[in-house]
């Protein structure tokens, strides 16, 4: 199949006479000739071999007629591109066809040849499009592109960058240009009007060699083929510098001080300036500016180290001061202008005395903005300019001086304290004089900032989560929560409570308690998991303060369940005195579903995941358990010489570690009628009481006459009263017991055998809103319940039906009951 064919019936062609007068001369000799043509879409790059198209097929011609009438392809191309099958009447591809190399960024692409044939002769034009595919990624001419920009070129300015060029056309071709990510240039795309596309740089921001003489970018090109290709050129920055920056001097005012009685040639000072620029714009010169002419023959400056030094007299009572203005020029012509103040004393010998007159500390940290902590006295033994004293403090302190009185100042705040950020400051107040040199004094002082409960404690947890196995001792440590106060001392001093919460309607303390100084949880009781899964409590941290603050968080402690508890056997029910079989007939096939086994474990997860095994049995290849679902089933047809009674031991494993089991007696009846069956068990019955009160007569004789008796009737009335208050705990319990009651039957022919009627289980907890319900299936079962002694009633089966049929009994169970001779058999 071709990937693309267009075929139109014969056809007159419009053709140039002059061209193609040869060709018409022939065709006008060719009089039953036809003429058509095909047109054929293949993509570029295609293997050699690859399917064009079917010509015998788009051209309606068999096999037969391409190869009678000597097919082949006529073309005026020097390469021949396709090949003609003539055994298959298809066109394959004969030489690599390379779109970019036939058509260039012409589209579309294609090439034409004609098929002839002879007897009769025909003529068809055929045409192959040649489609694109993205073989080709865009391409730049060079590897790195540099340009030199200056740094006073305005923003907006455009740079124009070169064009990548793609083999490819449509959407194969360049589609766009990535300028890798900058915040200086921008870049912005054009389409020409013969579909080229370029970019250009547009500068966003001012350039400043000073902080980036270079920058480089990544210009990319990207096409719009699956999957794009794309190229890359790098475009390498240099900045150009322009005298764009003054010199600037390292201090707006230089003072200096020189002694009226210092010699010529005295170093005063140094003056600094600095310039960006590089190369002839940064060299700098220092100047006076607008001097005095005296002052020419009393300070010179030199110009290239900006070093002033005295030349002249200086006398103090004339001028006790100078002040000069000074610039710095660099080569360009711009300017930086400072100040220089000479101050001329005479020897200064004394410094100012700082007195403390009061001090406040501590300083509590809610204190008011402007709070006064200390007032200071100044003085200074000197006169006039000498006398004159100002007084400092550290300005990056939250501290002010204030003049109140001549020579007297104050020591004020000025922000609000925090102690938790900062608990204690050393201020240091400094006093100086106007001397030359200038004397100074300075006084520490230690300010300490006491606490304020303006911090509540606040746990390191929005909530905790805790886990205790259970059955645990009392007084087991189980968790701790952990508060912090920012604050100091006492307000900061932290006890932990146990908000008045209640679990299951008593409070939380009947379960739990906490230390009150490390915030410990302890358990006040131990815990069963199957009547409480998980604790909910709020605990209250409280610091000292006064008002005391406080935060609650909320613990919750998850019970972990253990393997406490053995598995419960409620189907079948183990009797006292009468003995309760499950019958087979021995027609029953393989597979015959004898009873099943009914256990539950109050524990949770694995630890009640239940497994049933025969651990003994009469005969263990007649029987075998459901390992999941405890059903007994037969695992061989029943043969005659199998024995009536049979008696099987099953075992019932939780899954717990170590597991827990319990085993339950099965007796199988293997009979298909009563009679036999019950003199069988009636005889085994009474053997077996016969042996039980041998047994306890023989003991009972030996306790009379010993002093053992009296011991072992202690015992046994213990144990019984033992017995009496587990069944009642498990009785007003709220575990999830499942009663179970054993299948209904009924004998009503009288002919003395049970028949095989129909039975149904329904297992439901006792509160069966909230519980699935079971519904077994019809089963074909038997159950014998046999009382060698026949001490039951009528009238207490009656009494028993009665309690089970109240209204508010929480299960309904149907009974019936039939009687043979000296027996009556009660089935619920």
């Amino acid at each position: 199949m071709a990937f693309g064919k267009e075929t139109t019936p014969p056809v007159k062609w419009r053709l140039s006479c002059r061209s193609l007068w040869p060709f018409l001369v022939f065709l006008s000799s060719l009089s039953h000739s036809a003429i058509g043509q095909i047109r054929y879409t293949v993509p570029e790059e295609m293997k050699q071999g690859s399917l064009i198209g079917n010509v015998a097929q788009d051209l309606g011609l068999d096999l037969q007629r391409l190869r009678s009438g000597r097919a082949r392809i006529v073309t005026s191309q020097s390469v021949h591109y396709s090949e003609l099958k003539t055994d298959k009447g298809i066109l394959v591809v004969n030489e690599r066809m390379d779109r970019e190399q036939l058509c260039g960024d012409v589209t579309p692409c294609s090439f034409s040849f004609e098929v002839i044939l002879e007897n009769p002769m025909e003529l068809h034009r055929i045409t192959v499009e040649i489609t694109d595919i993205n073989d080709n990624s865009p391409i730049f001419k060079k590897d790195e592109i540099k340009f030199e920009i200056s740094e006073s070129a305005t923003l907006g300015s455009r740079f124009l960058l070169p064009t990548a060029e793609d083999a490819d056309v449509g959407s194969n071709g360049l589609q766009k240009y990535i300028l890798s990510t900058n915040d200086i240039f921008s870049l912005k795309q054009y389409s020409s009007p013969d579909g080229r596309k370029y970019g250009e740089m547009i500068l966003q921001k001012p350039l400043d060699r000073e902080s980036q003489p270079r920058i480089a970018l990544k210009l990319i090109a990207v096409d719009g083929g699956t999957p794009h290709r794309s190229g890359t050129v790098n475009i390498i920055i240099t900045v150009l510098d322009i005298n764009d920056n003054p010199p600037i001097f390292n201090q707006t005012l230089y003072r200096a001080t020189v002694s009226e009685n210092a010699s010529k040639g005295t170093y005063i000072t140094t003056l600094n300036a600095s310039d960006a620029d590089s190369g002839s714009n940064g060299l700098i010169s220092y100047r006076f500016s607008n001097m005095k002419e005296q002052l020419a023959d009393i300070f010179h400056l030199d110009e290239t180290a900006g070093i002033v030094t005295l030349v002249g007299q200086i006398d103090h009572e004339k001028n006790k001061k100078y002040e000069i203005m000074i610039e710095a020029v660099d080569q360009g012509g711009l300017t930086d202008s400072s100040k220089l103040l000479i101050e001329i004393v005479d020897v200064n010998d004394n410094a100012p005395a700082i007195n403390v007159m009061s001090f406040s500390s501590p300083v509590p940290e809610d204190s008011a903005s402007g709070t006064t902590v200390a007032i200071i006295n100044v003085n200074d033994a000197d006169s006039e300019q000498n006398g004159r004293i100002i007084c400092t403090t550290d300005s990056s302190l939250p501290f002010k001086i204030k003049s109140t009185l001549t020579n007297y100042y104050a020591l004020v705040t000025d922000s609000a304290f925090d102690r938790e950020v900062v608990s204690e400051y050393n201020i240091t107040v400094k006093a100086i004089d106007s001397g030359s040199p200038p004397l100074s004094s300075t006084v520490v002082l230690h300010l300490k900032i006491s606490d304020v409960n303006d911090n509540a404690p606040s746990f390191d947890k929005v909530q905790y989560v805790a886990q205790v196995t259970e059955n645990n001792s009392p007084g087991m440590a189980i968790f701790s929560v952990k508060a912090r106060d920012l604050d100091w001392n006492q307000n900061a001093k932290i006890s932990y409570f146990l908000e008045d919460t209640q679990i299951n309607g008593s409070p939380a303390s009947s379960y739990l308690s906490i230390n009150t100084e490390t915030g410990a949880i302890n358990a006040v009781r131990s815990f069963d998991y199957e009547q409480l899964k998980e604790l909910h409590i709020v605990v209250k941290a409280q610091d000292g303060g006064s008002p005391p603050l406080s935060s609650n968080v909320t613990v919750k402690i998850m019970i972990q369940d253990q393997n406490d508890n053995a598995p419960q056997v409620l189907y079948p029910v183990q009797t006292g005195g009468s003995l309760v079989a499950e019958m087979v007939p021995r027609s029953a096939d393989v597979g015959y579903l004898v009873t099943k086994v009914v256990a539950v474990d109050v524990d949770s997860g694995q630890n009640a995941w239940l497994s049933y095994k025969l651990q003994k049995a009469t005969d263990r290849a007649l029987f075998e358990v459901g390992l999941q679902n405890g059903e007994v089933r037969t695992i061989r047809q029943v043969t005659d010489k199998d024995a009536v009674k049979q008696r099987l031991t099953v075992i019932v494993e939780d899954n717990g570690q170590p597991s827990r089991s319990a085993t339950v007696i099965v007796n199988v009846a293997v009979a298909d009628s009563f009679p036999e069956v019950l003199s069988e068990f009636t005889d085994f019955t009474h053997d077996k009481e016969y042996n039980e009160n041998l047994t306890f007569y023989l003991v009972l004789a030996l306790a009379v006459v010993s002093f053992l008796f009296i011991t072992c009737v202690v015992v046994i009335i213990s144990v019984k009263i033992y017995r009496w208050r587990q069944s009642r705990i498990l009785y007003h319990s709220n575990l999830p017991v499942i009663p179970y009651y054993p299948p209904r039957y009924s004998d009503t022919l009288g002919t003395g055998t049970l028949p095989h009627v129909y039975n149904y289980e329904v297992c439901r907890t006792t509160d069966s809103r909230k519980s699935d319900c079971k519904f077994g299936r019809a089963g074909s079962q038997n159950v014998l319940i046999m009382d060698p002694s026949s001490t039951g009633t009528m009238q207490r089966i009656q009494s028993e039906k009665s309690i089970l049929d109240e209204p508010d009994s929480p299960l309904e169970v149907g009974f019936s009951f039939f009687c043979i001779p000296a027996h009556c058999v009660v089935f619920v």
